[in-house]
């Protein structure tokens, strides 16, 4: 490949006594006229070669037809109002409707914000919607570009006019309404006009109150830690709205503080009394669920690795170890424990068995009313509310997104909601698919599991794509993504793994996924691709690896660690300098898995691993795609834009080393349709190219 001439610096650092070259630290300045046009210039060649690739016009006019299917999401019901979004296949962001009852929602009910009016570049997105409990306002929380900030607007949900109201930028949050209908809970991070491409670290959310009608500087604090910038909040209130629940965590940790705090109305307003707290150490992930006569009902993994439900009195004090204490109602046995809601006179519990998601109505005391006859391969939502047996639950599948189902909670009976779904300009049917469970063995004995899925009749060894994530305690189901429809209606297999660090077997599953146990990861997903390659299902001239976010870190381990198992590899959005990736926007909260590079022990363990410093020049490096967009405000481009500019340099085979740079897009929430269309349409042709993947013809 004759890839574009990228200025080299002498730039060595000593870090805790090692000498660190970092040639390409300039291209971490995102808006430099330099970096303008590296970006520009690496564009130009990946479109010159993805352009040439014959399976190019296949996938575009495939994965054009996958997003054209008409979807819909799952309802919500707040303050008398049902809201559900849709999207009838051709609009580039999803409607949401609102209607005053279920029946109403199913016959269409009315827009209540189209976001792809939002703009006239078309790149404005909602990222949050919540209504007041007296179903007065709704709060949009809109982003542009992809970046993670979002601003507040308002809407009158009577006469559907717009609310003029102060400008709160936020992130990370939802507005979180207070009983009074006129004043919510939000973070405040001292926004200072940053568009989405600022990479300077990012200060500590300081809790506020935001009254309707009142400038932004009139906001009341309820919580700061202005001494720890890496402290984030989650306020909820209580159903009965005599409390506010406030979970307090330290970066990513799974571990949190929760504090209570006492709601009581003066005068015209509602104010936070001084909080309880219930427990202020974190030593264990405490989640409330729903205050129910006097007991705060709480998901956690204290003593309970699979999770448990569990319920406290507030107002006792703590005991001597400055623990609450728990009286245990629910334990999922040996499966884990996903999400809890309340639902009715009780609780609705996700747990998965195996990797996939299963539906339990219980008791307040745990006693076991349903098991919900429900199907599909990863929960997509679980919406319900106490005093309100009316329970909403979405599951999608590899090839399917959200189906969506009424549950009556004090019955069990289950309801589709097919009718919620947009009328179909033109059927797209999902391939028919064959999912089953394989197990590899890992470098240290432990068993991991994958979803193998295949199209019907499929026959290996052949082209196989393997999807890992490995991190932050997030499980990684058989859900849906529209590549993965497109890869398997063009023949491929697909391989999605469930390695240490996620949250599919419990805490102990994610601990030995993270810190100084990081390298299991990498290994897990190292003895899956033996395992494959072991069974005849493929070879490594057929296999190609994708992961995004965390998992693009996956990718860039796997690459430089074995760079012989793999044919093609994408990374998208990835962390790969992890020498340096607390130094940036959110990075610093990330240490809770990846460890602190500022600490000697966990500089030797990071550097170990690092993609970017395991890069070996003069090695054969399997062909390979670098995503990233460049208002990617959480992942900066920095890491993908470094990492390119030194494989190309480095890479000692005839495989290309490619960097797709989107503009005016983000981490990926809020991609525009056509983007997500376009972008996987490059990705599988790139993997087809490369794994030897010959797709069917398409029929007129």
């Amino acid at each position: 490949m004759d890839y574009p001439v990228t200025r080299c610096a002498d730039l060595v650092e000593t870090l805790h006594g090692r000498q660190i070259a970092d040639p390409y630290r300039w291209l971490e300045s995102p808006d430099d006229p330099e970096t303008v046009d590296w970006v520009k210039r690496q564009n130009e060649v990946t479109e010159t070669y993805l352009s040439s690739l014959p399976e190019r016009d296949w996938f575009k006019a495939t994965m054009r037809s996958v997003l054209h299917r008409p979807r819909a999401g799952v309802p919500f019901c707040r303050g008398g109002r049902y809201v559900v979004s849709r999207n009838d296949g051709h609009t580039d962001q999803d409607v949401w409707y609102v209607a005053d009852s279920l029946a109403e929602l199913r016959t269409g009910g009315r827009v209540l914000i189209d976001p792809n009016r939002l703009s006239d570049d078309g790149l404005a997105a909602l990222q949050t919607l919540t209504i007041s409990e007296n179903g007065r306002l709704a709060a949009f929380g809109v982003s542009d570009s992809g970046s993670d900030w979002q601003r507040f607007q308002l809407q009158d949900l009577t006469s559907g006019q717009s609310v003029t109201d102060a400008e709160i930028t936020t992130k990370f949050c939802a507005a979180e309404w207070l009983p009074d209908g006129r004043s919510y809970l939000y973070l405040d991070f001292g926004h200072a006009g940053d568009d989405g491409t600022g990479t300077a670290m990012l200060p500590g959310g300081r809790l506020k109150i935001h009254r309707i009608g009142d400038p932004a500087e009139a906001d009341r604090l309820v919580l700061a830690f202005p001494e720890n910038d890496q402290i984030f909040l989650h306020a909820q209130v209580t159903a009965d709205h005599r409390y506010v629940t406030v979970t307090i965590t330290e970066g990513t940790d799974s571990c949190n503080r929760l504090w209570l705090y006492p709601l009581h109305q003066n005068e015209d307003r509602w104010v936070l009394d001084e909080p309880i707290k219930v427990m202020d150490q974190p030593v264990a992930e405490l989640l409330p669920i729903e205050m129910v006569a006097g007991r705060l009902y709480l998901q956690t993994d204290l003593d309970a690795p699979r999770g448990r439900i569990v319920w406290t009195d507030p107002t006792q004090p703590v005991g001597a170890d400055g623990l609450p204490e728990l009286t245990e109602v629910y334990r999922p046995g040996s499966d884990t424990l996903l999400a809890v809601e309340a639902a009715g006179e009780g609780m609705a519990a996700a747990i998965l068995v195996d990797v996939t998601p299963v539906v339990e109505i219980v008791e307040w005391d745990g006693t076991l009313r349903h098991r919900l006859d429900l199907d599909g391969g990863s929960l997509v939502a679980l919406n319900g509310r106490h005093d309100d047996d009316e329970l909403f639950v979405g599951l999608s599948s590899v090839t399917s997104p959200a189906s969506a189902y009424r549950v009556d909670a004090s019955t069990g009976s289950v309801e589709p909601l097919p009718e919620l779904l947009p009328r179909s300009r033109t059927e797209v049917p999902a391939p028919a698919i064959t999912v089953k469970r394989g197990r590899a063995i890992s470098a240290d004995g432990t068993v991991v599991p994958y979803f193998f899925i295949t199209p019907d009749g499929w026959q290996g060894p052949g082209p196989t794509l393997m999807y890992g994530y490995g991190g932050f305690r997030i499980p990684i189901f058989a859900d849906y993504r529209p590549g993965w429809t497109g890869w398997l209606a063009a023949g491929g297999a697909l391989v999605i793994a469930n390695l240490r660090g996620g949250g599919e077997f419990g805490t102990q599953w994610y601990h030995d996924g993270r810190l100084d146990k990081k390298q299991n990861v990498f290994d897990d997903a190292i003895a899956v691709a033996q395992d494959l390659i072991g069974r005849g299902v493929t070879t490594a001239a057929q296999l190609a690896v994708e992961g995004r976010s965390n998992g693009g870190l996956l990718v860039g381990a796997l690459i430089t660690q074995r760079p012989d198992l793999f044919a093609a590899a994408v990374t998208g959005v990835g962390v790969l300098d992890l020498l340096r990736f607390h130094l940036f926007t959110v990075g610093a909260a990330w240490t809770s898995d990846f460890g602190d590079p500022d600490d000697p022990s966990d500089f030797e363990a990071v550097l170990a691993y690092s993609p970017l410093h395991a890069i070996t020049p003069g090695t054969r490096y399997p062909a390979t795609l670098v995503l990233t967009g460049d208002h990617d405000d959480r992942v900066v481009p920095l890491h993908s834009h470094k990492f390119t500019a030194t494989l190309q340099a480095a890479q000692a085979g005839e495989a290309p080393v490619l960097t797709r740079i989107e503009t005016a897009t983000g981490h990926g929430a809020g991609k525009p349709a056509s983007l997500v269309a376009a972008e996987w349409a490059d990705v599988l042709a790139f993997c087809a190219q490369h794994t030897g993947l010959v797709v069917p013809p398409r029929h007129s």
